[in-house]
């Protein structure tokens, strides 16, 4: 066979056209061997001669898209400096655009002996393995723009990929669990209705089974356990896994653009596949361990791990920080995805110990104008020392908002002293962000995500239920600031049902209309459940999959939760690009008079409300002609007056309307309550009944000029029924989903 020089960069396989050029990194290598694999796992080896700054590169004519390939390291295998180079291993390409095959739980992927841990093991690990995959790059994009929606704009749906599809009726079997099932019109059509404007897939970034769950027979559904950084998981392709994938997953980024959703990929760069030092030796680890992993100083046959998984990247090797940076411009410019969500991102962030918020990381990811333009999502925390860092990422940054999360879990689940932690959380978390110059959208607000309870399970269960796992439900998060409103799991009592369905609804309604960037876990929206299992990670089967027979509770919490994203996004007011002025306490208003915080008899809020260790009711008035700030292209942003009314108390309350010196009716528009029973207006001064645990939402139409356009606008809403069960008439969609 013919070989050629080839070229250090780029790393990985590169397909020209004519030929293939290779390209891997090791400072501790003696030789490498390129392995060229056929498809009765025949080898052919060809050893790479030209080395430049620790890049070992070829370039050979004639080798096409679809040809299997890997590497074998020969070097140091010393334990006490920290080296496991082992040719006997055939092992990933760390820039692998595509992987094909599976991990076998087999001894030949261990360089050590099962039975002796002390002793080598060299078995050849071919046939037992993944192997990496040439791609052909070019893929006909046609039009393709990112949608582009800005942070206050957006509302993210956080889904499994496998899960969303595998039981839906309109997509062909064939296509269900797989990217092309993903982009059926019927899912596309699905979520462009419900309203959401970001599609946030859980893990599709190659992963391997881990082999305690093999012996099982439970498989790692979540994914957080990444071989390739560079390839679409190649069980959810629907085509092939010798390069079928990464045009699969083209194809359905190409998709939702089209419908205007973005695409967001929860990356996990804090740790990979390989674990502790008991692990396989599948890629990183045999090529270069010590660049690309954090071993302990005074033990370097051992991991540092603030990640719980047995492994962290080393993120002081500037050839780590290459691997991801590379990683994250390929899926922006080569995969048009539109951002990221990056698992236990404080791990990223450690240079030694301490999570550093001037780290290495940060500092390039700032500078790098592909990368800086995308939506950056953190996951603030690790298991590590001082993981826990809601609120310290650097202004560039977004949080998932831990404490939004249980603050709202607990006022709901009706928790004393929660109220003024809960007016803080839904007026966007200024306490958290502001400090570093950031806005409220830096706040993704969510009540449940893929780790936990579902919103279902949050108002069915006390307690965890994840028998299923095998763990004797140790595994799993045992505070779960849950509420099983009397009855532990399923009931046939008809009040029990019907207050687990208000909860629903208070939840989905505290996050559509609070300040910051809300996110809904997938299935939430229908009520899913799955069964009390609050750590589904292995659960590749109906429990965590999405159940697409829809009974008719299902159906009233979808047609809600519909109603209320749509009445998000027609609201500007909802979606502040900058906090309030003022604090929300000290008087209950601020000085710009946007936002007003009043008792139940319609006066403002003072200290000793805030403070009182029962309160749990207050009403929220947000001025829709004071946003004063300019829209995107320079515009003034006005809208509706809202009065939005919190009752967690276990008994009705009445209040009433504030007196103002407008006299324009409020006019009922949401109450997630079946027994509300309220007039079509309501004038300032005048009472009405919250019922126990629900919200009322009250508009007020902006800028009506007389007594006659007020009467005109009672005349038309006098006909709309509010929205409690269902969306309205004035709606759109709603026919179209209630007729399939």
């Amino acid at each position: 066979m013919e070989v050629w020089p080839g070229n250090p960069y780029p790393l990985g396989a590169t397909y020209d056209g004519t030929g293939t050029n290779f390209a891997i990194f090791s400072s501790v290598a003696d030789s490498i061997e390129l392995c060229l694999i056929d498809d009765e796992l025949n080898e052919e080896r060809i050893r790479l001669e030209e080395v430049d700054a620790f890049v070992w590169h070829c370039y050979i004519p004639g080798i096409r898209p679809g040809q299997r390939y890997g590497y074998r390291i020969s070097g140091p295998f010393d334990l006490e400096n920290g080296h496991r180079c082992d040719p006997t291993k055939i092992l990933l390409d760390p820039y692998a655009k595509a992987i094909d095959g599976q991990i076998d739980n087999h001894q030949a992927n261990f360089s050590y002996d099962f039975n002796h841990p002390d002793q080598r093991h060299e078995e050849d690990s071919l046939g037992h393995t993944m192997l990496s995959v040439v791609i052909n790059p070019y893929f006909d994009w046609g039009h393709d723009r990112p949608p582009a929606h800005e942070y206050h704009e957006s509302i993210i749906y956080e889904a499994h990929l496998k899960g969303m599809t595998m039981t839906h009726p309109d997509i062909p079997e064939e296509l269900r669990g797989t990217y092309m099932g993903m982009a059926h019109p019927a899912m596309v059509s699905y979520l462009k209705e419900l309203g959401i404007t970001a599609l946030e897939l859980m893990p599709i970034h190659q992963f391997v089974n881990d082999t305690s769950l093999i012996d099982k027979g439970l498989s790692n559904y979540w994914g957080y356990n990444t071989i390739g950084f560079f390839a679409p998981q190649n069980t959810y392709s629907a085509s092939g896994s010798r390069g079928e994938q990464v045009d699969e997953f083209k194809s359905m980024v190409k998709a939702y653009h089209e419908a205007d959703i973005e695409i967001i990929l929860d990356v996990v760069y804090n740790h990979t596949a390989e674990g502790n030092h008991m692990g396989p030796t599948l890629s990183f680890r045999g090529i270069d361990n010590a660049s690309y992993y954090r071993l302990v100083p005074e033990d370097k046959a051992s991991y540092f791990d603030t990640t719980g998984t047995g492994n962290s990247l080393n993120m002081r090797s500037p050839h780590s920080l290459q691997l991801i940076m590379d990683s994250l411009r390929y899926w922006i410019q080569d995969m048009h995805v539109d951002g990221f969500r990056f698992d236990l991102a404080s791990t990223l962030a450690r240079e030694l110990h301490e999570v550093d918020k001037l780290s290495s990381f940060f500092e390039i990811i700032q500078q790098d104008p592909i990368i800086s333009q995308v939506k950056l999502i953190a996951e603030p925390w690790d298991i590590g020392e001082n993981g826990y860092n809601v609120g310290e990422f650097p202004p560039l940054w977004t949080e998932w908002n831990g404490k939004y999360r249980d603050t709202i879990r607990d006022f709901w689940r009706g928790e004393p002293s929660t109220l003024s932690e809960f007016a803080s959380r839904i007026s966007g978390s200024s306490d958290l962000y502001e400090h570093s110059g950031r806005r409220p959208f830096a706040s993704i607000n969510f009540v449940t995500a893929h780790d936990g309870f579902t919103m279902r399970d949050l108002v069915t269960y006390n307690e965890k239920h994840n028998e299923a796992n095998g763990e004797n439900s140790m595994d799993g998060e045992s505070h779960n600031r849950s509420w099983n409103t009397g009855v532990e799991g399923p009931t046939t009592d008809e009040a029990i049902r019907e207050l687990r369905i208000r909860q629903i609804k208070n939840f989905f309604t505290t996050l559509l209309i609070s300040q910051g960037v809300p996110m809904i876990s997938h299935g939430d929206e229908i009520g899913r459940t799955q069964g009390g299992n609050n750590n589904t990670y292995a659960q590749d089967n109906e429990i965590s999959w999405m159940n697409w027979d829809l009974d008719d509770e299902a159906l009233r919490i979808l047609d809600f939760a519909r109603a209320i994203i749509h009445f998000r996004r027609a609201h500007p007011t909802l979606r502040r690009r900058r906090f309030f002025q003022g604090s929300p306490f000290h008087g209950g208003t601020s000085e710009r008079g946007d936002i007003l915080w009043l008792r139940h008899d319609g006066e403002q809020m003072q200290d000793e409300d805030w403070d009182t260790w029962f309160a749990r009711s207050v009403m929220l008035w947000l001025n829709g002609s004071a946003i004063q700030e300019p829209g995107v292209r320079g515009e003034k942003v006005l809208d509706d007056d809202l009065l939005i009314v919190f009752n967690a108390s276990d008994e009705d309350l009445t209040f009433s309307i504030p007196q103002t010196h407008l006299t324009r009716p409020w006019l009922p528009s949401f109450s997630t309550a079946q027994d509300s029973d309220l007039p079509v207006q309501l004038l300032p001064g005048e009472s009405f009944v919250v019922p126990q645990r629900s919200v009322l939402i009250f508009v007020r139409p902006l800028a009506i000029e007389s007594d006659a356009d007020n009467a005109s606008i009672a005349a038309k809403t006098a006909t709309l029924p509010l929205s409690t069960g269902g969306i309205t008439d004035n709606l759109a969609n709603t026919q179209s989903f209630h007729s399939k």
